[in-house]
C-alpha cells in the first residue's frame, strides 16, 4: 500500500425526510472530491434523511436496507461512476423491523461494508438500537479504515479500539451540535497516531442548530483543511499513510508498545 493518498470530506446541509434531494446534493461533493483526485470521501451522519426526527414514524418511512436498499444502491453506484470509496450514514431498517444509525462503506467495486452507531446521542435513543456490530476496520487496499459515527468521538475507546485494530483512518459521519468535537478530534488523531476525517453537516433542523466545520486532523494534532459553520463544501487533503502505520515517538516510546493495560482496569 502506497503511503501518500488524497482523501475528502463532504460537508453537506441535508433536507429533513427528503433522500432523493440529498442525493442530488452528495453527488454533487463527491463528484468534486473525486475531481480533486481523493480516494476516499466522507459524508456526514445521516446525509440522506436528515436528523432531527419527531417520531419513530419519521424514521421507518425514509429508513432501508444496508445493503439492498435505495441509499446503498445510489451510494454504489455513485462510487462506481467516479472510481471513489465513500463513508455516509444513513438510517438503517433491519429485517426484523429494528432501526439502527448506521454508516456505509462502498467502493468502486461495490459494497464493503456498514458499522452501526454504538453510543447513541440524546433523542437518537427514542428511534434507533444501539449498534451490534463491534468497531470494525476496512480495508479498502490503499488504507485501513475504520469508522465511527458522531458521539462516538466523546469515548475515547472508540478511536483507540479502531486503531488497536489496524485503522490508519478513522472515517467520522457526523451531525455535530456540541461545540467540542472540532477541538477534540485533533487529540484522537494524536492519541492514536492515525488519520481522521469527520464530515459534519451544517444548516437549522427544527430548531437544531449543526455546527459545521468538519476537519480531516494528522497523526500529529494539525488540522489540515477545517469546513467552514455554514456552507455545503468539499475538503481535500494529502495523507501519509507511513506516519499512520508508525506508532513510534522516538527511540524509546512506541505509543502502543508502552501501553500498560493492567494498570487500566476498574
Amino acid at each position: 500500500m502506497n503511503g501518500m493518498v488524497k482523501v475528502a470530506f463532504g460537508q453537506m446541509k441535508p433536507v429533513l425526510l427528503k433522500p432523493e434531494r440529498n442525493y442530488k446534493s452528495a453527488e454533487k461533493l463527491i463528484r468534486e472530491a473525486s475531481k480533486r483526485g481523493a480516494r476516499l470521501i466522507v459524508l456526514p451522519e445521516l446525509f440522506d434523511t436528515g436528523y432531527n426526527f419527531d417520531e419513530r414514524k419519521e424514521v421507518e418511512e425514509v429508513a432501508g436496507l444496508v445493503p439492498g436498499g435505495a441509499t446503498t444502491s445510489f451510494l454504489v453506484r455513485t462510487a462506481r461512476e467516479h472510481g471513489i470509496f465513500i463513508v455516509a450514514g444513513t438510517a438503517e431498517r433491519d429485517g426484523f423491523g429494528r432501526l439502527y444509525n448506521s454508516a456505509v462503506v462502498v467502493g468502486p467495486h461495490g459494497y464493503v461494508g456498514k458499522y452501526r452507531k454504538i453510543h447513541l446521542f440524546a433523542r437518537e435513543k427514542e428511534f434507533f438500537e444501539p449498534g451490534n456490530l463491534g468497531f470494525q476496520v476496512f480495508n479498502l487496499g490503499f488504507a485501513r479504515v475504520g469508522v465511527m459515527i458522531c458521539f462516538d468521538w466523546f469515548f475515547p475507546e472508540s478511536a483507540r479500539t479502531l486503531a488497536m485494530k489496524g485503522a490508519e483512518i478513522i472515517a467520522h459521519p457526523a451531525n455535530l451540535v456540541m461545540p467540542y468535537a472540532p477541538r477534540a478530534m485533533p487529540i484522537r488523531a494524536l492519541e492514536n497516531r492515525v488519520y481522521t476525517i469527520t464530515a459534519d453537516r451544517v444548516g437549522e433542523e427544527r430548531g437544531l442548530r449543526f455546527i459545521g466545520r468538519s476537519q480531516i486532523n494528522s497523526p500529529s494534532a494539525e488540522t489540515l483543511v477545517e469546513g467552514s459553520e455554514s456552507g455545503e463544501e468539499v475538503g481535500v487533503a494529502d495523507v501519509d499513510l507511513a506516519l499512520a502505520r508508525d506508532k513510534r515517538l522516538n527511540d524509546y516510546n512506541d505509543i502502543f508498545k508502552d501501553r500498560r493495560p493492567r494498570y487500566y482496569a476498574r
